[in-house]
């Protein structure tokens, strides 16, 4: 198993583990469009403070973790986002998302970050589980409004 950034070439299997976070207890979000889901991957890769971090087996990507670094804010600095993580459902339970986890923590620190945060849906409740196992408090409510 190794960890790398993805580059242009992986988009496809990102793209492909993405759609797994629709499922349930997942959903597809409001607007999302193939078109939206190229843009960002496109983005990501291409922007020096965006990553995505591919946990690949042999050639297999089995899991990824999308990053970013914030704007500085007044209160905390630069933060670290950590948008998705998942791992391949057949793969689960296998120390990946571990790894893709420790992988984004590592990143943000390296981009200068202050801490890492995240949004998980009230009905991942595994996620949530997962999150805590791996030292990450959870402090705060998210709330939050589509501008389209």
């Amino acid at each position: 198993m190794i960890l790398r950034a993805a580059i242009a070439d992986d988009e496809a299997a990102v793209l492909r583990l993405i759609e797994e976070l629709f499922e349930p207890p997942g959903r597809r979000p409001a607007g999302f469009s193939s078109e939206r889901a190229t843009s960002g991957f496109q983005h990501a890769v291409a922007e020096p403070h965006a990553d995505v971090l591919l946990a690949l087996d042999g050639e297999a990507a089995v899991g990824l973790a999308s990053v970013y670094a914030e704007f500085p804010s007044i209160r905390f600095g630069r933060r670290c986002w950590l948008e998705d993580l998942v791992v391949t459902a057949s793969r689960r339970g296998e120390g990946i998302g571990r790894r893709l986890l420790e992988a984004a923590i590592e990143w943000g620190r390296a981009h200068g970050c202050s801490h890492l945060e995240l949004s998980s849906a009230v009905t991942r409740q595994d996620a949530h589980r997962f999150y805590l196992a791996n030292g990450l408090a959870q402090d705060a409510l998210l709330f939050g409004r589509l501008l389209r």
